[in-house]
């Protein structure tokens, strides 16, 4: 989610705001429908399922809520959204128009496999260009690790890699700069398993796929990174969690126990600095810093998460209405007969990981606690400073970003203050 909270909101979306409540976020999950076969991924195209997709007029009228919930940030995510691109950048160009600022989806990256054909160049610039006219915020790629050969083998899609080398140029040359999105699985140090029940060789292990990580995407061309934290539910007790978002996986690759969990990110929390300078890396090192402390076993150490509160998932079987896309025994209904400016999550829950709802009640939790304001970030000083000196640097450093607007060139001048030892 691209946080801009209060600058070019319009007044029906800055009510929420006066009123204690996060500017809404939604993802609609369009398809369920994948083409690859990423163990990591419920969706991949050999497990057997009903497949579904909704239908755009559906979409729309969800929009057309959205809009009067106020809702700033809307993604389309899959299942492959760009098996139906044409009606994904429709949706996107509607979305936009209708006042929704900040767009965002995303592809596997099947469309750029046939990187040897004489219509490669003309095919990916049509591309770009309808994303660059349907107003997109935010368009992401997906790369499992810094390996291409594992990486193609594992989702499937054979000269992915080289296509995305290609094609990169071309979306830059027509002002879009895609972000390379990092699922985070052990493909990342290309381990299945570490049997010495020690969670501490995963820091290691991991501290190193990283810097391979973004070197490999440095190296494509990328000037935008995410990661997707694992998913996969850590506690299969918790009777909350019932996964409507098939992304979810029971492949080893995706198993950790918190100890690990706590190492895997403090990994990416120690490699982010070294990499803010050469690429706009989105992952906010406060929110990465609440979960090391969750997992490490520090109560309440996160911000509960906003989802049924302020952001929803919709998923494609039925285009009903979620808290997220774990707490699937939690069906809210259509989104257009809910009354988000009524509806709050009963039970505060840090239940799961998922960066799309972690992240940004993180970033925004110092402003819109669950506690009213001042008490609420006065509770959250005495309790953790060294969250609020992350919080406050993750905020100049997205300011310095341009917000991740994937429209916008990076500016390396000004990033290069946030390089090891500047900052």
């Amino acid at each position: 989610m691209n946080i801009r909270v209060i600058s070019g909101l319009s007044i029906r979306q800055i009510i929420p705001v006066l009123r204690n409540r996060v500017p809404g976020q939604l993802v609609i999950q369009y398809t369920d429908e994948c083409n690859a076969s990423c163990p990591q991924c419920g969706m991949r195209r050999y497990n057997s399922f009903r497949r579904s997709r909704l239908d755009k007029d559906t979409c729309r009228k969800i929009i057309d809520s959205a809009v009067l919930s106020g809702v700033v940030s809307l993604s389309f995510t899959g299942g492959e959204p760009f098996l139906y691109l044409d009606d994904i950048i429709g949706l996107l160009r509607y979305a936009r128009i209708s006042g929704i600022p900040y767009t965002r989806t995303g592809t596997n990256g099947f469309i750029f496999m046939q990187y040897g054909d004489p219509g490669f160049e003309k095919r990916i610039s049509e591309i770009a260009l309808k994303l660059k006219d349907a107003g997109v915020y935010t368009f992401w790629i997906s790369i499992d690790c810094h390996d291409a050969a594992l990486h193609e083998q594992m989702c499937g899609l054979p000269g992915v890699i080289e296509g995305i080398r290609k094609a990169l140029p071309i979306f830059h040359d027509h002002g879009i700069y895609p972000s390379a999105n990092l699922g985070i699985s052990k493909a990342v140090t290309k381990l299945r398993d570490i049997d010495t029940g020690d969670p501490l060789p995963y820091y290691e292990a991991f501290r190193h796929g990283f810097r391979l990580f973004y070197e490999f995407i440095i190296g494509l061309g990328f000037t935008l990174a995410n990661a997707c934290y694992p998913m996969s539910i850590a506690d299969e007790n918790d009777a909350r969690l019932n996964a409507v978002y098939r992304a979810t996986s029971s492949s080893g690759l995706m198993r950790f126990s918190k100890a690990e969990r706590a190492q895997v990110y403090r990994a990416l929390f120690d490699t982010i600095p070294e990499y803010r300078g050469r690429i706009r890396i989105f992952s906010p090192r406060c929110s990465l810093h609440s979960l090391i402390r969750d997992h490490e076993g520090i109560a309440e150490a996160s911000s509960p998460c906003r989802g049924g509160s302020d952001f929803f998932f919709i998923g494609a079987k039925d285009g009903d209405t979620f808290p997220c896309g774990y707490r699937g025994s939690e069906n809210l209904g259509k989104y257009w007969d809910l009354d988000r400016s009524r509806h709050t999550s009963s039970i505060p829950c840090r239940a799961c990981d998922w960066e799309c709802f972690r992240d940004p009640s993180e970033m925004i939790s110092p402003l819109f606690p669950i506690l009213p304001w001042p008490s609420g970030i006065l509770t959250r000083l005495n309790s953790d400073r060294e969250f609020l000196r992350l919080w406050f640097e993750d905020w100049m450093y997205y300011r310095t970003c341009g917000f991740f607007n994937c429209t916008k060139e990076p500016d390396y001048s000004k990033m290069a203050n946030f390089s090891p030892g500047r900052t």
